[in-house]
């Protein structure tokens, strides 16, 4: 295990800073001692099983220009405020021609995971199935105060059935306490701060191991001090905004702008920008009204995906078949690793219309748990 972090980490790059939004919108900063680079990249890359054609690229890389960390302008500012708003969903919903005309298309490449539920589970066929759970958005619905973010008993009791299944984690960009203190299950894994915080059940699940150690993996330990500086300076900066929220996930920082009056945002954008300019080692995306702060190794949910897989001993076996469900941008990077692999499938949790790496598609957390719920229901037909 620690061979494979290490090998993980001797990868690892401090040059760039790399901003996101929403909608899929790459921005690479390049800090170093010459004069900072940007650029765009929009990647729009066809599932590799749903059927239909068409698909529908959301690309907004004229919306977002000269979008630097170090540097001084307005326009700066002005160029994260429309990544802000572009990253809203009720600005997405706002366009209505633009969601007729890319949501049928869209949902021919990204169907319904309940309607296509009997073809992934013809595809798992004589594999494990290894489950991967996002937690905000998809277990929770997103609320205004991220620390209200309840799952439902309902919700909770369809996780631990699935857990008594087929080995499950969490994977979220929560602090791995926090997030577990939502969840109150103990035989799950858990992947906090966006996979920077590993660890394996308390209790039994269903391990490919034998012995069920608890695995603990923290890739990011030396960015502590730096993260918890950064806290306080942000704390500081953003207090004077009503409806600002910096939330400590302890190998990552979120700032939250979802209460905050919009007229605001620019204010909020500036805060942050200012205290990040000062550390080209940590990374700035931005989700659904968050900025998200991390430092900047090669380690994120899809490398906590492979970890996981790895711990569970199914590192280079095709019996395996992992599916992974999550609504922000940074499941992403797990939805790529299994597309990459060719093994199992991404879920996207959306109502509207996104580029993803994602096979298929759950509107929301209600969906999600009629289709874990069906997975019970199967395992259990087979079972018998």
């Amino acid at each position: 295990m620690v061979s494979f972090i290490e090998e993980k980490q001797s990868k690892m790059t401090a040059q760039n800073v790399v901003m996101t939004d929403a909608i899929n919108v790459a921005i690479t900063v390049a800090v170093s001692n010459s004069p900072s680079m940007f650029t765009t990249t929009i990647a729009a890359q066809k599932p590799p099983v749903p059927p239909g054609t068409g698909f529908v690229s959301l690309s907004t890389k004229n919306l977002l220009k000269n979008l630097e960390i170090n540097g001084v302008g307005g326009a700066r500012i002005n160029a994260w405020v429309e990544s802000m708003r572009a990253s809203s969903p009720t600005h997405i919903k706002s366009t209505p021609s633009l969601a007729a005309d890319c949501h049928s298309s869209w949902i021919l490449n990204h169907p319904s995971a309940l309607d296509m539920f009997e073809q992934i589970i013809e595809a798992s066929k004589g594999k494990q199935i290894v489950m991967f759970l996002d937690y905000d958005g998809t277990l929770s619905p997103i609320v205004d105060d991220p620390d209200q973010a309840f799952m439902s008993n309902k919700m909770r009791k369809t996780v631990k059935k699935l857990a008594k299944c087929f080995p499950t984690a969490i994977v979220s960009g929560r602090c791995r306490d926090k997030v577990y203190n939502f969840v109150k299950l103990a035989e799950l894994y858990y992947a906090g701060s966006h996979g920077m915080d590993i660890k394996g059940p308390e209790t039994g699940s269903q391990n490919k191991k034998s012995d069920h150690e608890s695995i603990l993996c923290q890739p990011a330990s030396e960015f502590l001090p730096m993260i918890d500086e950064v806290y306080q300076k942000l704390v500081e900066k953003t207090k004077s905004t009503p409806g600002a929220k910096v939330e400590n996930n302890k190998f990552c920082l979120s700032v939250h702008y979802r209460c905050v009056d919009e007229k605001k945002w620019s204010e909020v954008a500036q805060q942050v920008r200012s205290v990040m300019k000062e550390y080209p080692k940590l990374l700035l995306t931005q989700g659904r009204k968050v900025f998200e702060i991390r430092p900047t190794i090669k380690w994120d949910k899809g490398k906590a995906l492979e970890f996981l897989l790895e711990s569970l001993g199914f590192a280079n076996c095709t019996d395996v078949f992992p599916v992974y469900i999550g609504d922000d941008r940074t499941d992403e990077d797990a939805f790529k690793i299994l597309r990459d692999r060719g093994q199992g499938f991404g879920i996207l949790v959306s109502k509207s219309p996104k580029e993803t790496n994602a096979s298929y598609s759950l509107e929301e957390p209600k969906e999600v748990r009629s289709f874990l719920r069906r997975l019970v229901k199967w395992k259990h037909i087979q079972k018998n």
